[in-house]
């Protein structure tokens, strides 16, 4: 959850390989979507039906337009949140949670991340049959109940060890971490794992194209974290800066599969022209349709750690509008396609919905431009 720098000489190892696919197109869409403003409410599953409803109904009712929500165990309960939400109108990006015990072996067993973040599978771990069978059964479910998806994103920052159990986490933080996959501590794990991950890419296009309500559905790589290497040192985690992360699954092919790459941004509060520069240079990949593939922000959040009613959200509102703008031109040059803020009622410092209701803050961040415009006028 923040952003990092390459070494001089990783920075150009991966400035050459991304040049190389500026010119594709996209893999399935023969037109670029509009962009999309909504709101992350992931792990909806792991609440009782009248907590989803009630959650869900708050959303929709606050103006929102589009929520990425997440397929997870128990699968059931994450399926009837999909339900509950296209019921409501709500348009649905799906994360698939890599992390489902059912898509691996019994044998296999989680990274320990000792104690100071999760204990994670493995990518290089992950059964491909498995993960097949899986989403199979359940887009055929989400499909049988006429729901669409307009996005599915198979992971989730798969460049941080949080997400990825194929990246090291040490047993005491404060060390230098690795800057590139050369200095990975098993960097052969790690390439296996991502050999993994494109053929997830594969399939998860694949099964959602054999759907009849989603098959037209964007295919969107796991959103990347932006933790920067001296965030990294301090927690004692591996990550890699995401250009470098995206350039290798370029060199896999992985640009055959997907509509979108994935990012996440967490700046801080900063002043708007800072925020735009933060934004700029984490972006600087993205490319509209036909001269590369767009970015999906799946992930953006500024904090207001006051916790106090009514809430003062002054502060945050400014920040939020200086990151809307940016978003903005960046929408307007077709380089950027969505932008999903972290999140509804979750995270304490982070959420929107505060005191019982949506925060100025929220408005800002969620509900689209000409909603906005309307109501400023």
């Amino acid at each position: 959850m923040s952003a990092s720098r390459l070494g001089k000489g990783a920075a150009q190892l991966a400035a050459a390989a991304l040049s190389g696919w500026l010119a594709l197109q996209p893999a399935y869409a023969d037109d670029a979507p509009s962009a999309r403003v909504g709101i992350n409410r992931v792990n909806l599953g792991w609440l009782s039906r009248s907590e989803q409803e009630r959650i869900l109904k708050d959303i929709a009712a606050s103006g929102a337009t589009d929520v990425r929500l997440s397929l997870s165990r128990p699968v059931d309960q994450s399926i009837e949140a999909l339900a509950i939400a296209s019921g409501l109108g709500l348009r649905i990006l799906l994360e698939i949670q890599l992390g489902n015990k059912s898509y691996y072996r019994e044998s296999a067993r989680p990274r320990t991340g000792f104690g100071r973040i999760w204990d994670i599978y493995r990518l290089s771990d992950l059964d491909l049959g498995r993960y097949r069978k899986g989403l199979r059964e359940a887009l055929q479910r989400i499909d049988a109940l006429g729901i669409r998806l307009e996005a599915i994103e198979p992971g989730n920052e798969i460049n941080h060890a949080g997400y990825n159990g194929d990246l090291a986490v040490y047993p005491k933080p404060g060390a230098p971490t690795p800057r590139s996959i050369a200095d990975l501590k098993d960097r052969l794990a790690f390439e296996r794992g991502l050999d993994n991950y494109v053929r997830v890419l594969e399939i998860s296009r694949d099964e959602v194209r054999a759907t009849v309500h989603s098959r037209n559905a964007t295919v969107v790589s796991a959103g990347f974290s932006d933790m920067s290497a001296e965030e990294a040192d301090k927690r004692g985690v591996e990550r890699l800066d995401p250009r470098e992360f995206v350039a290798a699954l370029h060199h896999r092919g992985a640009d055959s599969f997907i509509d979108a790459y994935g990012i996440h941004i967490y700046p801080g509060r900063k002043a708007a022209g800072a925020l735009a520069t933060r934004v700029n240079g984490l972006l600087d990949f993205c490319r509209a349709y036909g001269q590369g593939k767009p970015c999906w922000v799946t992930e953006w959040g500024i904090a207001n750690p006051a916790r106090s009613c009514p809430v003062d959200d002054r502060a945050r509102e400014g920040a939020v509008r200086a990151m809307r703008a940016a978003f903005g031109e960046l929408m307007k040059e077709g380089r950027l396609a969505a932008a999903y803020y972290y999140d509804w009622d979750t995270q304490p410092s982070y959420s929107l919905w505060r005191c019982g209701k949506l925060s100025p803050a929220g408005a800002a961040a969620i509900r689209p431009a000409e909603i906005e415009g309307a109501r400023a006028r």
